[in-house]
């Protein structure tokens, strides 16, 4: 018995001396030698010990002001460079502190932004802090090691997808890009029952006056919401690394994507004139073929009419010869007016005459009335048939965004190159005066206005005549011109010699 009492008590002293207590975590920014508490535990009520982890976050002032909101929901508004990625990087790491042991999430508009973009920062900034962290890509999840927190990686694109998770805190790049359903699925996710700092947050850049205005700014706002609105040209490590970095923007961005881009204006850029850049006193001249150059083909697959533009660029200026209406025809028939339209360039070519083709990426798909073909095998087959002409397929597997599509063209009738960055002595972008259809599209394509005389991203199509010569031009200028960082990937998809 004695001995059984003595092994017992051994045993007790051995667990004693064995035991760890839990250890909790406090984090601290630490913005250029001033140290801001971010996160911390109650160490009356969790005891154990408590490390601190500091973070060097040198804070612009809108990237402060938002730090310090403590709104449930809350949003940073901002130009280009304003810090917005990495306030919401560090909002993650402040809410996953704040919150040990509970699910967080992490969200972009699409798969492929938070893939490329939005992950790729988060993952950079927690190597950068030394934050212990495992990435797991197959389950698109990062584990903080310190407060033992989970956070989701998941795109905003089919907001049903968002049931069945109980959430600490979420935050959303880029919300103005993400539909209303998806931010509202989230706010009834945040409910995990540890959670002791619930928070739902984004960041964004303006995109008029739509529903993350409606909600976080307006006079209207919901009293839950709040957003910081940063101030342009706060970012003065941009500046300093490129100080002629927003003088540029100014000269590549038409006026009103600027105020918006640059200055973080909300604008609405859905009313009156959808090609609100083009002038025809800068924009409109003879052209003439050069043979030295190739010839542009850009096609729009409406069927009635039937589109297209023939164009040529030098050094970035586009100018658009010719434009091919053809009212109920289809795209064997245009091939065959594109043919007959330049037998003559054709002829004074040294060799054959260079084509690049571009357009309507969903001319991929086949049809049973053309006998199984798509309307881009069609026009395939005809070039392999004509010798005398040197065809290079160059449209883009998916077609660009509306909105980008639009940007690229509007941006393209100033008078600056935004790759090259340097000015010309005229427009980047001259129609001839003969392509009168065209003509037309740039001064009359609005945008769609509802019963109650709202304006919302669509073009008016009520004139079954209009947009479609013009949707030709932008597939050609998205493709080769885009303003977005993720620009039209072109793969050539046929190449005939």
């Amino acid at each position: 018995m004695r001995n059984s009492t003595a092994r017992l008590l051994r045993r007790v002293a051995a667990l004693e001396a064995s035991y760890q207590p839990k250890s909790h975590y406090s984090l601290v920014w630490d913005n250029n030698g001033e140290l801001i508490p971010a996160a911390g535990p109650d160490v009356q009520q969790t005891g154990g010990i408590v490390y601190r982890r500091r973070i060097q976050y040198s804070q612009f002032p809108s990237q402060r002001k938002f730090d310090r909101l403590e709104h449930t929901f809350k949003g940073f508004s901002g130009p280009i460079g304003s810090g917005k990625s990495k306030a919401l990087c560090f909002e993650a790491i402040k809410c996953a502190y704040r919150n040990p042991g509970v699910l967080g999430l992490i969200g972009a508009p699409t798969q492929k932004l938070l893939s490329a973009s939005t992950a790729v920062e988060l993952i950079a900034t927690l190597e950068e802090q030394r934050i212990p962290f495992t990435y797991l890509k197959s389950a698109s999840t990062i584990e903080l090691r310190e407060p033992e927190s989970t956070i989701l990686l998941r795109s905003m694109e089919q907001p049903e997808r968002l049931r069945a998770m109980n959430l600490g805190w979420f935050g959303i790049d880029e919300l103005t890009y993400c539909r209303e359903a998806a931010w509202l699925r989230l706010e009834g996710r945040l409910r995990h029952p540890k959670a002791h700092f619930k928070c739902g947050f984004a960041a964004w850049t303006p995109r008029g006056r739509d529903w993350v205005w409606r909600r976080f700014i307006s006079a209207r706002r919901v009293p839950t919401c709040c957003a910081v609105l940063a101030e342009p040209f706060e970012n003065q490590a941009v500046l300093a690394a490129t100080p002629d970095f927003y003088e540029k923007l100014k000269h590549s961005y038409d006026e009103k994507l600027y105020r918006q881009e640059v200055l973080g204006e909300y604008l609405d850029l859905y009313s009156g004139a959808v090609y609100h850049a083009f002038s025809p006193e800068r924009n409109v001249r003879p052209t003439d073929y050069d043979r030295e150059l190739p010839l542009i083909w850009s096609l729009d697959f409406n069927v009635n009419p039937m589109t297209s533009i023939l164009a040529q660029c030098r050094n970035g200026r586009i100018s658009v010869l010719k434009e091919i209406v053809l009212p109920a025809s289809n795209t064997a028939e245009m091939t065959r007016e594109f043919f007959r339209r330049t037998a003559q360039w054709a002829e004074q070519a040294r060799g054959r005459l260079k084509v690049e083709v571009y357009g309507d990426a969903s001319g991929g798909a086949t049809s049973a009335a053309s006998g199984g073909d798509s309307n881009w095998s069609i026009i395939q087959k005809l070039f392999a048939s004509r010798p005398e002409y040197d065809a290079r397929f160059l449209y883009p597997r998916s077609n660009p965004a509306l909105v980008d599509r639009l940007n690229a063209v509007n941006a393209l009738f100033s008078s600056f190159d935004e790759r090259q960055h340097r000015r010309f002595d005229s427009a980047r972008l001259s129609i001839d005066p003969g392509c009168r259809e065209l003509l037309a599209d740039l001064e009359e394509v609005n945008w769609k206005v509802d019963a109650h005389g709202n304006t919302y991203p669509e073009l008016d199509k009520r004139d079954p005549k209009r947009t479609h010569v013009s949707d030709a031009l932008g597939y050609y200028c998205a493709a080769e011109h885009s303003l977005t960082e993720q620009a039209v990937t072109v793969i050539p998809h046929a190449v005939f010699f």
